[in-house]
């Protein structure tokens, strides 16, 4: 049994700290772009409860423009091995590039968060042999365009279809289902309406025989609810985090640990009683 097999047997909602190394992430791009800054920030979200720590080297807001694979490596390596050398916590990597994927494993990393679900060539069969857990979330467009014009007949239905297809394309590929976790990609081509939707009708999603990771951070819908910018958006997606639990996510990725996991522990404690 690997890391997060372990941890989604307790049963409760696992929080995933969100560590971007990158100098263009939409809410805390620049801050944690040195191996030390970062190093320290992963420990503090450590010691506030994160079970995950998930860390990418390359943004994906909205008109973010690729990275080259060797800056990638640059950024996420150094602080997996950090990372790994203080504490046994699960490392996750948030990319889409088969070599990042290798690197990353090799430096400590348990688990593998891809955007893409794992769609860029030679990205299934690479988990298949490195066998960790991997997160597989829908997108429709690509990062630099997907907020264009997105567009669905039914939003729910359709995310739902394309995760399904996806995870049987990995386990077609080898890989055991007990290490496949799914993402609706809140934000990912997705307007307001797409995205209150997916989250009303998450049950929906939930209901499949995967673990669902939702991740609403401080993202554009919070923002347009409120009509707040992202550093003003705790509240809202406290509220995302706790609707999320209530529909049956198993993972909430978030920027703000300690009081999501406050949230997540009062949602448990009443979601569990008898």
């Amino acid at each position: 049994m690997n890391r997060l097999q372990s941890l989604l047997r307790e049963k409760r909602p696992l929080v995933m700290g969100i560590l971007n190394t990158t100098p263009d992430s939409f809410s805390d791009g620049g801050q944690f772009n040195d191996v030390s800054s970062a190093v320290a920030h992963a420990l503090q979200m450590i010691e506030q409860g994160a079970d995950i720590i998930d860390v990418g080297g390359e943004s994906t807001r909205p008109g973010a423009a690729p990275v080259a694979l060797v800056d990638e490596l640059a950024r996420v390596i150094p602080v997996i091995e950090k990372i790994r050398q203080q504490t046994s916590v699960l490392i996750s990597i948030d990319t889409s590039k088969v070599e990042v994927m290798r690197q990353a494993v090799a430096a400590g990393a348990g688990m593998i968060n891809d955007v893409l679900a794992l769609q860029m060539p030679g990205a299934v069969e690479t988990c298949a042999q490195l066998k960790v857990p991997v997160c597989l979330m829908h997108m429709q467009g690509e990062p630099r365009s997907m907020q264009n014009n997105p567009h669905y007949s039914d939003v729910v239905t359709e995310v739902k279809t394309f995760l399904e297809q996806r995870a049987a394309v990995c386990l077609q590929a080898g890989i055991a289902g007990e290490n496949i976790v799914v993402d609706p990609g809140f934000g990912f081509g997705k307007t307001l309406q797409h995205n209150l939707l997916l989250l009303k009708h998450l049950d929906q999603l939930t209901a499949m025989p995967y673990p669902v990771l939702a991740g609403m951070s401080r993202k554009s819908m919070i923002g347009k609810i409120l009509n707040v910018e992202s550093h003003d958006r705790l509240h809202g997606s406290l509220a995302a985090a706790v609707l999320a639990c209530t529909k049956g996510a198993r993972i909430l990725r978030v920027h703000d640990v300690k009081p999501t996991v406050d949230a997540l522990r009062v949602c448990h404690a009443v979601s569990t009683i008898h």
